[in-house]
């Protein structure tokens, strides 16, 4: 099981640029607001990446709003484990499990699973804060990372694992915030 003290969230290069031609966008942003919201609810560390922001444009006004702080690392690879700049976040946040949400899933978000994955990490993959231009390329990825050993979960999921009960003293604001 996630919990809030080993885990972190990595939202892959939701930009305003690649997510205009991006297969059900709409669903796409507002579960990630969700995942945003209940994670940093949680008080759980988000870490945000921009694939060549100068010909994909910035990351999403309406996620990058609820990460204030936060700055986006910059890559030109595929995977985010190629940029030094993730790597050492990741060693500094002490964390062995990931959720990973963003955009393409059968691109950056795929080789990004599986470095993870190779580097020991735990990952989990929420399905429906991911999306790539086709649904068969989202479809296909998601299939593979499952293969691969990669736990599929959902925004709603991921939440309510990592609250864990109903005692908790945030669920009553993650479960306004899944309504």
């Amino acid at each position: 099981m996630f919990t809030a003290e080993d885990t972190v969230l990595v939202v892959i290069d939701i930009q305003e640029k690649l997510f205009r031609v991006i297969h059900e966008k709409e669903t796409l942003s507002a579960n990630t607001v969700k995942l945003v919201k209940g994670l940093r609810t949680l008080d759980l560390p988000v870490i945000v990446t921009e694939q060549n922001p100068a010909g994909l444009g910035s990351t999403l006004p309406e996620i990058s709003s609820l990460l204030p702080g936060v700055e986006p690392i910059v890559k030109f690879d595929f995977s985010c484990c190629k940029e030094e700049a993730f790597l050492r976040k990741l060693d500094e946040l002490k964390r062995n499990r990931i959720i990973l949400c963003g955009i393409e899933t059968h691109i950056c978000v795929y080789q990004t699973a599986l470095d993870l994955a190779d580097m020991g990490y735990e990952v989990q993959v929420a399905v429906d804060c991911v999306s790539s231009r086709t649904m068969s390329n989202r479809d296909t990825a998601l299939s593979r990372m499952g293969l691969e050993g990669m736990m599929p979960t959902s925004a709603e999921m991921i939440l309510f694992e990592i609250l864990g009960t109903a005692k908790h003293d945030k669920f009553k604001e993650i479960s306004a915030l899944i309504k």
